[in-house]
């Protein structure tokens, strides 16, 4: 055993600085009552690295730089997802889309889980419950929307011989995890027995992509969910038990789940062919995510979309991640903000908890509540358990419905802040969810807030996370912010506030000095994306504001590496807004800038240019400046300014 201790001066007056020790083995890492951390890993190679910041987002920035960049996503994968266990038929699976359709309820993701195969075998569907399955996906196809199905790792190896081509394929290439005798493991997952595949073998990933491929001649999927993937076994370690000796059980075992290291997954001294299970079972998912991005863009020749259960450090960039299966209630709605801005602090910034909880019966109040916070994931996705009453949107009364409705459309509006932040986590390894401390971190009261959270440096969210309540309490740093909504000023010294909060709303306010890009929403990306922009300008004290927007085809791979996108700054000093094209691309020729608002204008103006000409505008008591018909087009530098 390995003891590595080190203290932990995280922040002192702002600084922040961070470790990482990248090892794969099992290990436990203990915080201790004074600043430090105990780490305890049981083998493998200890690589350390130090991150000196100076501020938090530094730290991130410079460990992201280690590990990989995230990828950038498809523009689909930041919209609207549903999902869950026991829709029983395709038909069923449909009807819910079409109804989500007919309330004009934004959906760009219609998922399904084990249901949809037969006997749970993968890389088939049941052609009796799911016949009509691939005429489904045609017709999300039609109406611009994208399914994603479920995927466990499990092979089934009890099929007659010549019956079932991913295990008779994976018996002669060689690909299956094999036991200490060298012979195939078997586990027990949903299918009944099943080989592993070795995804630290190549021969094992270009297997995985022909399966993929004979499966998307089937059913042209866009996306998959991988799932199982620690990986998960019914058994501890196999059919055949595991030896009995120190890899199996070593001298110290962290504390996992079982307290062995076998339990419900495979043998410690199971062989892989870059080493043994011992060294590589924490490696499962993040290989097993890369065979399967590797494989979507092949298939589908654009940014693939992957969303994993297990994950390791790299792993943003070939998946997101789902936080795993919650449960419908309030405390797992708050543990949530903190699930979601961990693996954003782990360049995994794709993310989110199951809207309205995974399992027991979903109550009408919170899931309303947690479609609000849900909109702010960045990965937005509502799943649920076989056998728990229905929680889509549609389940609920007309006013709940309304109100999620609401809060989808609020999130659809916003894409164009949410891509730009994608892109940022892509090229520099920022986050896009973030602590209040990241942007403040000389102010300690920030350190402990985790029931609110920001996007990028300047949309702050402050959720309902309690029953039966219709305010909120949020804490607000020094400066000046704005109500989202309406531009009413918040003038706060830094302390805590009280605000309304309805059930139709989730506060929203914008930090001071900030431009922020928002779109009409529609009832998918794809329309979405191409409305007009909104510019919303929150004036600093002094009159000054900035912001920014990225935009592409939203699909192509590797867009910015190879200059295929557009980038604009915004930017307003002295009652002047002025737009910088630094780079630009045919994609972004066919959006404009409609409208502009600027929350904090001290007195009505008495004349506004646009591009030096004269142009209507109106204004509103509480500081807000309107100007609107304004079809400037996105590629083109444009100005516009007021004078009193």
């Amino acid at each position: 055993m390995e003891l590595i201790h080190f203290t932990w001066p995280w922040r002192r007056g702002g600084d922040a600085h961070g470790f990482f020790l990248l090892n794969s083995n099992a290990m436990d890492v203990v915080l201790q009552p004074a600043p430090a951390v105990t780490w305890r890993t049981i083998g493998g190679i200890l690589d350390f690295y130090v991150f000196l910041g100076p501020d938090p987002a530094s730290v991130i920035g410079q460990y992201v730089e280690v590990i990989g960049y995230p990828a950038m996503p498809i523009y689909w994968a930041l919209g609207y997802h549903l999902c869950r266990w026991g829709y029983n038929t395709s038909d069923s699976t449909w009807e819910m889309v079409k109804s989500l359709r007919n309330y004009k309820i934004p959906q760009d993701v219609q998922w399904n889980d084990i249901d949809y195969m037969d006997q749970f075998l993968d890389f088939t569907f049941d052609s009796k419950k799911f016949g009509t399955l691939p005429d489904m996906v045609k017709d999300l196809h039609v109406h611009d929307q994208r399914y994603v199905m479920i995927l466990d790792p499990g092979i089934s190896s009890s099929q007659p011989e010549g019956s079932y081509w991913p295990y008779d394929e994976g018996l002669k290439r060689d690909v299956f995890i094999k036991d200490a005798e060298g012979k195939t493991l078997i586990g027990k997952v949903w299918p009944g027995l099943t080989a592993y595949p070795d995804f630290s073998n190549e021969v094992t990933h270009e297997w995985w992509y022909e399966n993929l491929l004979r499966f998307h001649e089937k059913v042209p999927f866009d996306g998959l969910w991988i799932d199982m993937n620690e990986p998960s076994n019914f058994l501890d370690g196999s059919t055949n038990g595991c030896p009995s000796n120190s890899l199996e059980n070593p001298p110290y075992t962290p504390g996992i789940l079982g307290g062995l290291l076998r339990a419900k997954t495979l043998c410690a001294t199971a062989q892989q062919k870059q080493s043994i299970h011992y060294n590589m079972h924490s490696l499962y998912g993040l290989l097993e995510a890369k065979a399967s991005a590797n494989a979507m863009k092949r298939i589908v020749a654009k940014r693939p979309f992957v969303i994993s259960r297990s994950t390791f450090p790299s792993q943003g960039m070939y998946s997101g991640h789902w936080l795993g299966d919650n449960r419908s209630q309030w405390k797992d709605l708050y543990t949530s903000i903190a699930g979601m801005l961990t693996f954003n602090l782990l360049g995994i910034p794709l993310v989110g908890a199951d809207i309205c909880g995974f399992s027991e019966e979903p109550q009408e109040e919170l899931c309303v509540r947690w479609t609000q916070l849900g909109a702010f994931y960045p990965f937005t996705r509502n799943h649920n358990a076989i056998d728990m009453r229905p929680q889509d949107p549609t389940a609920f009364s007309p006013l709940a419905r309304t109100a999620m409705k609401q809060a989808l459309l609020l999130r659809y509006s916003l894409f164009p802040v949410l891509y730009t932040l994608f892109h940022h986590a892509h090229v520099h390894g920022h986050t896009v969810a973030r602590p209040l401390m990241f942007e403040f971190p000389k102010d300690v009261k920030t350190y402990g807030i985790d029931k609110q959270f920001l996007w990028g440096k300047s949309l702050l969210v402050t959720p309902v996370l309690d029953p039966e309540v219709d305010y909120v309490d949020g804490y607000f740093p020094e400066g000046l912010w704005y109500d989202y909504y309406t531009g009413y000023a918040l003038h706060s010294q830094g302390e805590d506030l009280r605000l309304h909060a309805p059930l139709d709303k989730i506060n929203l306010h914008l930090r001071e000095g900030s431009i922020t890009p928002t779109q009409a929403p529609n009832l998918t990306l794809w329309v979405s994306s191409g409305q007009p922009l909104h510019l919303v300008t929150a004036l600093s004290e002094g009159g000054a504001a900035s912001g920014d927007l990225f935009w592409d085809d939203g699909e192509t791979i590797d867009t910015s590496e190879n200059n295929l996108y557009s980038y604009i700054l915004f930017s307003v000093a002295q009652n002047v807004m002025t737009s910088q094209v630094l780079h630009s691309n045919v994609e972004a020729t066919y959006i404009t800038v409609e409208t502009a608002s600027f929350y904090g204008v001290k007195q009505k103006p008495s004349r506004v240019t646009v591009n030096s000409q004269d142009a209507t505008f109106t204004y509103r008591d509480n500081q807000v400046l309107t100007v609107a018909d304004l079809g400037l087009n996105l590629s083109q530098n444009f100005t516009i300014s007021w004078m009193f």
